[in-house]
């Protein structure tokens, strides 16, 4: 479903051109529209560019990076496998942006929220001499679900926040299905997501680490402790969040700061940045998930129902597109932040 999104965003793009598309053995020699045939999830149709490009065998590196300045990387494959496999293409000189959990960990390899963190893409010339590459290298963007808390809570670090809690409540798109795949989903939620909670508790500490030594070190506070649930929603993560603060602001400071926020992505004009990052409402039943994840064609991240509590400071509700902000439009606008930077050439 990630490739799926590719695709389509890749369609009329602006600055980036799908040259080439790879995939198992099993895909290779077909065209694109025959090896998606009966797969194919999302409402719009197949691009028209790319119906009839004859999709290669990803295991052939050198004669797929041959065609291509760049990759986007989504696979279903063992982390073994995915790290060897994108440090092959980036050793060949291609840079990689990865959608995969594989490399998230990797001192070496940035994980960014492009409004969040773009200065951790400074350790991207540390990885090259490991690789013993002088243009490739690897970049990854962070699991989905945080996209919807991360950001409002990034735009409080002044008031240094202690401690939080986060529930998610997750579309069936995140595991790459929709109803028609799982109807076990119809009428039903599942309190369970494998892996899903332990990286929501510690990929935010590395996205607000810092560059030390050629290496992303990663913050030691807040303490984020987190639940993952499964509900019957195609396409949407919304959160509910409570957090503490060293200093506690007043609410009129918070709304302000998710205001007036802005990233490197909305100072460059990057092609898909949203211009209005972290969108507030005021009612009290927003934002919603069918109403709302569109929003910034599906780029932006909404927040509504801040209030005290009587345990913690604040509590606010969260939302993002899991598969455009939370997946493949999060590594394209990491693609766009890395050309404008200098990081992605043409070959």
């Amino acid at each position: 479903m990630v490739g799926q999104r590719f695709v389509q965003l890749l369609d009329g793009h602006p600055w980036f051109e799908v040259a080439s598309i790879a995939a198992s053995a099993g895909s290779a020699g077909k065209t694109y529209e025959e090896a998606v045939n009966g797969r194919w999830k999302l409402d719009t149709p197949i691009p028209d560019a790319v119906k009839q490009i004859v999709v290669q065998d990803a295991s052939k590196v050198e004669e797929v990076a041959g065609g291509v300045d760049f990759i986007f990387c989504a696979v279903d494959m063992k982390k073994d496998e995915i790290k060897a496999l994108e440090e092959a293409y980036a050793k060949t000189g291609t840079p990689v942006i990865s959608n995969n959990s594989a490399h998230r960990w990797t001192p070496d390899i940035p994980m960014v929220i492009p409004e969040i963190n773009p200065g951790h893409v400074a350790v991207i010339e540390s990885q090259r001499k490991r690789l013993g590459t002088k243009a490739g290298f690897i970049a990854v963007k962070p699991n989905c679900s945080i996209q919807s808390y991360v950001p409002a809570l990034n735009a409080l670090l002044d008031f240094k926040p202690t401690q939080v809690v986060a529930s998610t409540y997750q579309a069936i798109s995140g595991a790459g299905k929709n109803f028609t795949d799982w109807p076990d989903m119809l009428d039903n939620v599942i309190p369970y997501i494998g892996g899903e909670e332990e990286k929501s508790e510690q990929e935010p500490l590395r996205i607000w680490g810092s560059v030390e030594g050629g290496q992303i070190v990663k913050a030691s506070s807040p303490l984020i402790t987190t639940q993952c649930i499964r509900v019957p929603v195609t396409d949407g993560h919304l959160a509910t969040v409570f957090a503490s603060f060293e200093k506690k602001p007043s609410k009129d400071e918070i709304l302000a700061r998710w205001l007036n926020f802005k990233g490197r992505p909305q100072q460059l004009e990057l092609p898909s940045a949203p211009k209005q990052f972290i969108t507030y409402f005021e009612e009290e039943n927003r934002p919603q998930t069918k109403l709302d994840r569109d929003i910034e064609r599906g780029m932006g991240v909404s927040v509504g129902r801040l209030r005290e509590d009587s345990l913690y400071d604040f509590k606010f509700v969260g939302l993002s597109h899991n598969t455009l902000r939370g997946a493949a439009g999060g590594a394209v606008l990491i693609a766009e932040l890395l050309k404008a930077e200098g990081y992605i050439q043409p070959k």
